[in-house]
């Protein structure tokens, strides 16, 4: 006899978190990004040319590392609280895989789960995919519990807090005499125009949701220093094919035309990663501060959210919430024929 869905009401008895994935070694690089890609057609060949991402960094990426960091805090957050729920970890691409979790769940016999994924804002990829992987999870695992995933949370404070620090740590590493002219330089991964078009429940919400959030944060950065920094939004890691048209301007174009501008000082604010992964540590670290150094520009890179205690704080009120506050059935869908 199949055992029915616990209800909306009732308690959650373990909590999620479900993340992206990523390669643990050399080995494992080209099956990771053939997984990430898969239905594509993308020869292994190519993908062997993008994976030298990775392979500069050893072949591993850091994203794996971080999400255990997370799932230690988020324990000791709770046990701090007097809470005693287990976590579990599964990814979309990689070891260990979500539906492998959801398996482990059912025979530790959890009925009902709150699911946080490693993305704060709204959007197919960011989002309601994380959505349809946790529906496909089900469907492959007899008696799975019910599984509750937190809507976007960028607006939080405390991710914002998080975030402000960083941004200030970032500001005092910067010589004096730019530090007050510094631009703040908010990044996030980029996305095709018609994703952002149709995010959310009305559309639009990836970059909307964006700009709120840098804002939040630069007026923070202001409240703190008495100072008021010029800000924008910014995007890397664009991919996929040429004719299509993705969100812009590329965070490389970008430090070209402030250079000529004539401004001398940026922060790179990583605004839409939770954490230091391999989009924040190449695209960023690697890539756009090389491009700032050879303009002349100084440039500093935020941290992220990672485990500040506030943002921790903040994913386990956000999966504990009564009732938990869930994104519509119809956010994120296609609204327009392609």
């Amino acid at each position: 006899m199949t055992n029915p869905r616990p209800e909306p009401s009732q308690p959650y008895d373990a909590l999620l978190l479900l993340g992206f994935g990523g390669p643990e070694k050399p080995e494992d690089v080209v099956p990771f990004l053939e997984n990430v890609t898969r239905g594509r057609g993308i020869p292994r060949e190519r993908l062997a040319e993008v994976g030298q991402h990775y392979f500069q960094f050893g072949g591993r990426s850091p994203i794996n590392d971080q999400n255990r960091a997370l799932i230690a805090a988020l324990e000791a957050d709770l046990a701090e609280q007097g809470i005693d729920l287990p976590v579990y970890w599964g990814n979309r691409n990689w070891e260990p895989y979500l539906t492998d979790t959801v398996r482990r769940m059912t025979e530790d016999g959890r009925r009902r789960v709150a699911c946080i994924a490693t993305s704060a804002y709204s959007s197919w990829s960011s989002c309601r995919q994380y959505r349809e992987n946790i529906a496909d999870a089900l469907a492959e695992v007899p008696e799975a519990p019910r599984i509750d995933k937190i809507r976007w949370f960028a607006h939080h404070p405390g991710f914002v807090a998080a975030n402000v620090d960083t941004t200030l740590a970032a500001l005092r590493d910067l010589p004096d005499e730019v530090r007050d002219e510094a631009r703040l330089v908010f990044v996030t991964h980029s996305i095709p125009t018609k994703m952002n078009d149709e995010s959310g429940p009305t559309g639009g919400e990836y970059v909307e949701q964006h700009l709120a959030t840098a804002a939040a944060v630069a007026a923070g950065v202001a409240e703190a220093t008495g100072t008021e920094h010029a800000h924008e939004l910014v995007y890397c890691s664009r991919s996929g094919s040429p004719r299509t048209p993705w969100l812009e301007p590329d965070v490389n174009d970008r430090l070209e035309e402030l250079a000529a501008e004539g401004v001398r000082a940026v922060v790179l604010v990583p605004v839409g990663f939770v954490s230091d992964h391999m989009e924040v540590v190449y695209d960023l670290d690697t890539e756009a501060l090389a491009t700032a150094s050879k303009l002349g520009v100084e440039a500093r890179r935020a941290g992220t959210a990672g485990v500040d205690p506030r943002f921790v704080a903040a994913l386990r009120e956000l999966a504990l919430e009564r009732p938990i506050e869930q994104c519509p059935a119809h956010c994120c869908l296609p609204r327009t024929s392609a």
